[in-house]
C-alpha cells in the first residue's frame, strides 16, 4: 500500500482496469494485461499522474532522463518524460541501435538476451530513472542499470507498473525501486507478464 492517499486511490483505480488471463501464455501462468490502461486517455493520464506524484514526493534532484526498457517501458516512458520535462532514452535489444553502443547480457527464463544503449545517450552525471512494465527476477532491469552506469549516469531509481514480489527482483537492482500496482501473491504460484 502507498502512504499517499491520492497515490493509493490512483493505484486502486488503475488496478481495477487490468485484465487477467489465466493460463496464458502457458498453463499455470496468470497473465495480467495492463494494455487496457492505454486504450483510455483518462486512465493513461492517471498512470502518468501517479508516477509523477511519486517522483515529485521522493526525489529532490531534477530528473534529466527517463530510460525505458524495450519494449513495454516504451509505452509510458516517453509520456512520463514529457510530464517531467525530461528527455527519453530507449534501451533496446541487441542490433537495433545505430552508432557506438554499450552492450550487456542478462538471463531470462529461457536463455540469455542482450540490451544496448548508444554510448553518447546519457551525459556523465545526468540523473536517470529507469522504467518498465513489470519487475520479475530483475535481470533485464539490472542490465538496464548496468548500461546507465557504463554511460556514467546517476541512477536515482527504478519505476515499474507491477511487480512479482515473491521473485525478489528488487534485491538485484542498483537503486531504490517503486512499484505502482501491487503484485500477485506467492500463493498463486503463477506469474504475470
Amino acid at each position: 500500500m502507498h502512504e499517499n492517499k491520492e497515490l493509493q486511490a490512483l493505484a486502486n483505480e488503475l488496478r481495477s482496469a487490468l485484465h487477467q488471463y489465466p493460463n496464458f501464455p502457458t498453463e499455470g501462468v496468470l497473465f495480467e494485461d495492463f494494455l487496457p490502461l492505454f486504450r483510455s486517455p483518462h486512465l493513461f493520464n492517471k498512470l502518468i499522474v501517479a508516477f509523477k506524484l511519486y517522483i515529485e514526493e521522493n526525489f529532490d534532484q531534477t530528473i534529466d532522463y527517463i530510460v525505458g526498457l524495450e519494449s513495454r517501458g516504451f509505452l509510458f516512458g516517453p509520456t512520463l518524460a514529457l510530464a517531467l520535462d525530461a528527455g527519453f532514452i530507449p534501451i533496446r535489444k541487441a542490433g537495433k541501435l545505430p552508432g557506438d553502443v554499450y552492450k550487456v547480457g542478462y538471463t531470462k527464463e529461457y536463455g540469455e538476451d542482450f540490451f544496448e544503449i548508444q554510448q553518447e545517450a546519457i551525459p556523465e552525471g545526468a540523473n536517470v530513472l529507469i522504467v518498465d512494465d513489470i519487475l520479475a527476477t530483475g535481470g533485464s532491469a539490472h542490465a538496464g542499470g548496468e548500461l546507465v552506469q557504463k554511460c556514467k549516469g546517476n541512477i536515482l531509481g527504478f519505476c515499474f507498473v507491477m511487480e512479482l514480489d515473491f521473485l525478489n527482483g528488487r534485491d538485484r537492482l542498483q537503486a531504490p525501486t517503486f512499484t505502482l500496482l501491487q503484485g500477485q501473491p506467492e500463493s498463486l504460484k503463477e506469474s504475470s507478464v
